[in-house]
């Protein structure tokens, strides 16, 4: 890590609110033509130059650390003085997104070399962001607050003070580009009249609000979002009409579609006689209707807008192709509708390869936009539910980057967020968060994905020749390996493993008491890793004598088994068998394909993406996407079947590619439509092609 050092900036924060949920400050200032910003904050910040959005940041750090942001605002300093606005939103709620820690901003603005505003000093004014609804229901359990407004506000000018001093760090990363892309067509329009819905959003989001997960309780909100939109019955009709310029009446609805999804910031110009301006989004439609709770989020923003004409820019980052504009004004005129995307810069990606073929152009195209919009400041796994660093989904993405980037930034912040906490909080000692940086309060952990985050250390020393941060990560990794020995058995398999044991989102997830062979095998991978990470000879022989094991007690003479239970004092498989379940037997070599020919030939020619519509092993449960399918293609690239995978690749993934563009969290639209890991299927495609090249 290397310290970032403002030369006269100190944090500073509203006196008082340090740590209340959900306050919003705006820092404004004038500058001149050559200026620069620095500044770090938390929980968030948008810099704008003359009301254009000029960064969103911070970048992400592990608890007790900042990264700090040097912008170069000079290309959008078009004047003599130039207006320099900064919008701070300090959450102080428990995420999978962001830390629950206290709010504050620290920043400096250059003319050149010189300092004309500073936090704790002259130059900037300071006041409490009104427009910005405070008490409003989380987005969703993984993620804080939703949005609403009151427009135009009267903003209060604050007092600041010193706030306690902060661990500031460079930024590691590359920045974002924030491209606009207009909604192309309109592709419905109609009325809406307000109706008691007969279903309500009852996710624990809004109810289960307390002490493990932090918010307003529903009695406290100003305006409860959900309920609101959930009421609003729009008599649905087809309609393709540009979308450049909407007119809408009272009560009228468009759903505006931007033929692909994206992440980003929800932007557009209404000139209103005013009103309640409702906007709810999704990444697909539902029945030809924005279902906007579909995955256990509240994708809706509310705005109350006084009569006049107003360019908004949303706060927080969404995901969306659709988004549905429904008006309670009497008249509403609406242009340059679209989203500020919120991207890794395509500057720094390979050239795309020429594939000779539709499908898979498709899905190389999908595979790089949702690595683009999961890759900022981490790897996420979504860019919508959650936005959150998914341990497991980081191994496939990390891959990604290096195949698209030739190097590994990126993973570097994300590896070493998971070092910087002297401990964490909520969980036990020894064990990784399955996401970070975030707070589990509910005491939560994943075992078999902090062992992924050593298979992964292991191939991003090879990228990347970093022993810097493999030392540096040395003590938790081997504080891991102790907590995992305490459930171990007589014959060294783990069992009984506490918290959510995950295999995968499919009948694996049932299958992981009381031993589990799938996270036995990746606990062998994960000791084979430390072993060839610390040179660790003694590991590795254990992780010998573990996958023999594994191959005597699971394999039933045709399959390897999922688990054992115990009957009394003997442990019994339950001769349940999955299909992921073999994959992890061959992705983390306890089984090869000279030990197991028939298991391996059976599981090329028999399994994969026509499965479903022909399955000759009724009695073998069915992976999914995450991780099955992937260990599967993974397979297949390592034995150099690439005919047979390009075939899985058409099977598995253009059908997302050509609804959403993205690639998915499951083999289904029921969940999240663009998660990071899915992008590894330009991995094996880069791969393939070049080697045909």
């Amino acid at each position: 890590m290397k310290r970032f050092n403002f030369k006269k900036a100190s944090p500073v924060w509203i006196s008082g609110e340090e740590k209340e949920m959900n306050v919003s400050l705006l820092l404004s200032a004038k500058a001149g033509k050559r200026a620069r910003l620095d500044l770090a904050g938390h929980s968030l910040y948008q810099v704008f130059v003359n009301g254009k959005l000029a960064a969103e940041g911070p970048a992400r750090a592990g608890h007790g650390f900042y990264r700090a942001d040097s912008l170069d605002l000079s290309p959008l300093c078009d004047r003599e003085e130039n207006e320099i606005s900064v919008i701070v939103a300090g959450y102080n709620v428990n995420s999978f997104y962001l830390l629950d820690e206290p709010s504050f901003i620290c920043a400096e603005l250059y003319d050149g070399d010189e300092i004309t505003a500073f936090t704790d000093g002259p130059g900037f004014t300071y006041e409490r962001y009104t427009d910005r609804v405070r008490k409003v229901q989380r987005y969703s359990f993984q993620r804080p607050f939703t949005e609403a407004y009151s427009l135009p506000a009267k903003r209060e000018p604050v007092t600041v003070a010193p706030t306690e001093k902060k661990n500031f760090i460079e930024r590691g990363v590359l920045y974002p580009e924030y491209d606009f892309s207009a909604f192309t067509r309109v592709v419905s329009r109609g009325k809406f009249r307000v109706k008691e819905s007969e279903h309500h959003y009852n996710d624990r989001a809004l109810t289960a609000i307390g002490e493990k997960l932090k918010g307003f309780k529903e009695d406290e909100l100003s305006l409860v979002i959900s309920r609101e939109v959930e009421n609003l019955d729009c008599s649905l009709e087809e309609y393709d009409l540009p979308a450049d310029s909407v007119t809408l009446s009272k009560n009228g609805y468009a759903i505006f579609d931007l033929s692909a999804e994206y992440t980003g910031f929800i932007g557009f110009e209404i000139e209103t006689s005013g009103g309640r301006l409702y906007i709810s989004f999704d990444e697909i439609l539902c029945g030809g209707d924005v279902n906007f709770t579909r995955f256990g989020a509240c994708s809706a923003v509310i705005y109350d807008l006084k009569p006049g004409k107003y360019k908004l820019t949303g706060f927080e980052p969404y995901s969306l192709r659709y988004a549905k504009f429904c008006s309670t004004a009497d008249s509403v005129k609406i242009t340059n509708a679209g989203l500020i995307r919120f991207e890794y810069p395509s500057a720094e990606l390979i050239k795309a390869p020429e594939f000779g073929d539709e499908a898979l152009d498709r899905v190389y195209k999908a595979a790089v936009s949702t690595f683009r919009q999961n890759t900022i400041d981490i790897y996420m796994d979504c860019p919508s539910r959650e936005r959150a660093g998914w341990l497991c989904d980081s191994y496939f993405t990390s891959r990604t980057e290096y195949a698209l980037t030739g190097g590994s930034r990126v993973e570097k912040n994300f590896l070493e967020n998971f070092i910087m906490p002297k401990k964490f909080e909520f969980i036990p000692d020894g064990m990784l968060p399955m996401c970070y940086p975030s707070d589990h309060n509910d005491h939560t952990y994943i075992p078999n994905w902090a062992m992924w985050y050593v298979v992964e250390l292991e191939e991003y020393l090879r990228r990347s020749g970093d022993t810097e941060l493999i030392n540096s990560a040395k003590e938790r990794v081997y504080a891991l390996l102790s907590f995992f020995r305490g459930f171990e058995n007589k014959d060294g398999l783990l069992e009984k493993l506490q918290s959510w044991v995950f295999i995968e989102w499919s009948k694996s997830n049932e299958l992981t008491q009381d031993i589990n062979y799938p996270t036995n095998m990746l606990y062998c991978k994960f000791k084979k890793a430390i072993a060839n990470i610390y040179c660790d000879k003694a590991l590795s022989d254990e992780a010998d004598r573990l996958a023999e094991k594994i191959r005597e007690q699971s394999f039933t003479g045709k399959w390897f088994c999922d688990n054992a239970v115990y009957v009394g004092s003997e442990a019994k498989i339950t001769n349940l068998c999955t299909e992921s379940c073999q994959y992890y037997a061959f992705f983390t070599g306890v089984a090869t394909k000279e030990l197991y020919p028939e298991l391996w030939n059976t599981l090329v020619t028999e399994f994969g993406p026509d499965r479903k519509n022909n399955n000759k092993h009724p009695d073998i449960f069915f992976a999914n996407a995450f991780i099955g399918n992937y260990l599967r293609l993974e397979l297949l690239f390592r034995e150099g079947l690439y005919s047979e995978l390009l075939d899985n690749v058409r099977g598995y993934f253009d059908y997302m590619a050509q609804k959403t563009g993205t690639l998915w969290e499951n083999d289904g639209d029921y969940a999240s439509c663009n998660h990071g890991f899915a992008s590894h299927t330009a991995v094996w495609l880069l791969s393939i092609f070049g080697k045909k090249a």
